[in-house]
């Protein structure tokens, strides 16, 4: 059974459409990655997810209970961290986690205590006192010392530095190794690369690509950067080859991958000296789904 499943998911908000059709799946155990731009869809995904929003049409189910109806049920094998994160200003960041422990249930205290040391969270401080970054270390600490069956994470390192960010990638990994679910939703393409199992791309509220990364790149371009004895030549004639660039007697281009071969023995042919090739990271193939778009964070409001 999927952790997580939408069916035509549809939300709209008057006569402007947040939602469109979005379909996802998300299965035990897997880290799923949600990316797209700001206005894209993404917490309005998140937040019909949670039961803070009524979808206007299609299907959304959690553990097999429906979002809305059963909300209250869903809610107890949760966590839930989103991007900006507002905490009571007279409590301790300490007392802020032991409420959100106590509301679910038992409060595991070693596990507590060695997230608070990690994240550097001092817990003895008035929340009115914390950083944007410390509300962060908040939640992520109430989240991960929570025993939750699925982790929803709505932007979670905003405010963060690199060496939190670290942290909060070794805990993803962690509650991932005990066969719990994350379902991660962010724009730090870098952060979705190291940790997902497997990526959906929404653009104006619509699923534009998903899949596992190697899924993904059998549909994309690899960057090859050569060096030949001789100079190449009829290179831009060839099937698959695109955005060739020359630079210091290096020639850097993209080749479709069921293009490689033929244009490996094409190259071959010149006597090469150099030849790298890689992949395309997640940002490229985010980058191309986005190619001709005059703004990345235009999205028509939803976020």
């Amino acid at each position: 059974m999927a952790v997580i499943k939408t069916i035509n998911l549809t939300k709209r908000f008057g006569n402007f459409t947040a939602l469109d059709g979005v379909n996802i799946t998300v299965g035990e155990g897997e880290v799923y990655g949600f990316i797209g731009p700001n206005g894209a869809g993404k917490s309005t995904t998140i937040r019909t997810l949670l039961g803070m929003l009524k979808a206007t049409s299609g299907e959304a189910q959690i553990f097999g209970k429906d979002v809305w109806k059963d909300a209250v049920d869903i809610h107890k094998r949760i966590a839930y961290v989103p991007g900006d994160v507002n905490l009571w200003p007279n409590l301790t960041g300490g007392e802020v986690i032991d409420l959100f422990l106590k509301m679910k249930g038992e409060i595991n205290k070693a596990r507590r205590d060695e997230l608070i040391e990690r994240f550097k969270l001092d817990p003895t401080k008035k929340c009115r006192s914390y950083s944007k970054g410390n509300r962060q270390k908040v939640a992520l600490v109430a989240a991960f010392a929570s025993d939750a069956d699925l982790y929803i994470l709505d932007e979670p390192t905003s405010g963060l530095d690199p060496l939190m960010e670290h942290i909060f990638q070794e805990s993803v990994r962690e509650v991932k190794n005990e066969g719990k679910t994350v379902f991660l939703s962010s724009h730090i393409l870098s952060e979705v690369e190291k940790l997902c199992d497997k990526v959906a791309i929404i653009r104006q509220g619509k699923i534009i690509d998903d899949g596992s990364l190697q899924e993904m790149r059998h549909l994309t371009r690899n960057k090859m950067t050569v060096q030949t004895k001789e100079p190449i030549t009829e290179l831009e004639k060839l099937p698959g080859v695109h955005n060739i660039e020359k630079e210091n007697g290096d020639i850097s281009f993209h080749v479709d991958t069921d293009q490689l071969d033929t244009v490996i023995r094409h190259i071959s042919s010149f006597g090469i000296i150099k030849l790298e090739s890689a992949p395309p990271t997640l940002e490229d193939l985010f980058m191309r789904h986005y190619e001709g778009t005059a703004d990345l964070n235009q999205g028509g409001g939803a976020r």
